[in-house]
């Protein structure tokens, strides 16, 4: 007797967390004209947000800005030692605008980025989270939505960021994690379907179509199980 097994993969993605990590020789926050953080050598985290994104997310980003290899050695060795290795510091700053969509019309859209409480737990857990895998007094933070506050309440905190990139060096980081459901039935054998759910890289499933790496697609595919595995 033979069963059939299906498997399909959601290729749907949504937003995802992003950052951008620069490396540099010096950089700083300053908040309504007073210095609020600074650094010496080392990476400045422009950090953002998405309404889908869970502590896991942001903790992968965490270890990211830590171990990601961004400096020579001393052997003159490219892209060899992580700011851990060269002692260096992390100044985060928060920054939704990261998250913006411009595929319709020439004014930015944000509603792919987190908002509100979400986004500041989330920040918050990221940045403690950079401070618990390093130390925590070479971990720096700027204002959460600095901006934004005085834009829209007070007209009075604005937050500017001064860096003098060494490099420059700058690099893209996005969590694309997500899941693939994977569904097994065996209508011959089980009363009901068994499904697993597996979490995946939708990168490392999804090749490109004519529409582009954006394009959003569901596919089924159906695997005969041998009859010596039903046995």
């Amino acid at each position: 007797m033979k069963g059939k097994s299906s498997v399909q993969h959601d290729n749907s993605s949504s937003d995802v967390s992003s950052a951008i990590l620069q490396r540099v020789a010096s950089a700083s926050v300053t908040v309504d004209a007073q210095l609020v953080s600074s650094i010496g050598r080392g990476v400045l985290v422009f950090a953002a947000v998405a309404p889908d994104d869970t502590p896991k997310e942001v903790e992968s980003m965490a270890v990211k800005v830590l171990k990601l290899k961004m400096w020579p050695d001393e052997a003159g060795g490219t892209w060899k030692r992580s700011v851990q290795d060269i002692k260096g510091e992390v100044l985060c700053v928060s920054q939704f605008t990261l998250l913006a969509s411009t595929k319709k019309g020439s004014k930015p859209d944000f509603h792919g980025a987190a908002g509100g409480e979400q986004a500041r737990e989330l920040y918050d857990h990221f940045v403690m989270r950079v401070q618990e895998l390093y130390e925590h007094e070479k971990v720096k933070n700027g204002v959460f939505a600095a901006m934004m506050q005085g834009i829209i309440e007070t007209d009075k905190l604005f937050m500017t960021v001064n860096l003098q990139n060494d490099g420059p060096v700058s690099i893209d980081y996005q969590s694309h994690d997500a899941e693939v459901i994977v569904t097994i039935s065996l209508p011959c054998l089980l009363p009901e379907t068994v499904t697993l759910e597996i979490q995946t890289n939708p990168a490392k499933e999804q090749g490109k179509t004519e529409a582009g790496p954006e394009t959003k697609s569901k596919g089924k595919t159906e695997y005969e199980i041998p009859p010596e595995l039903l046995e």
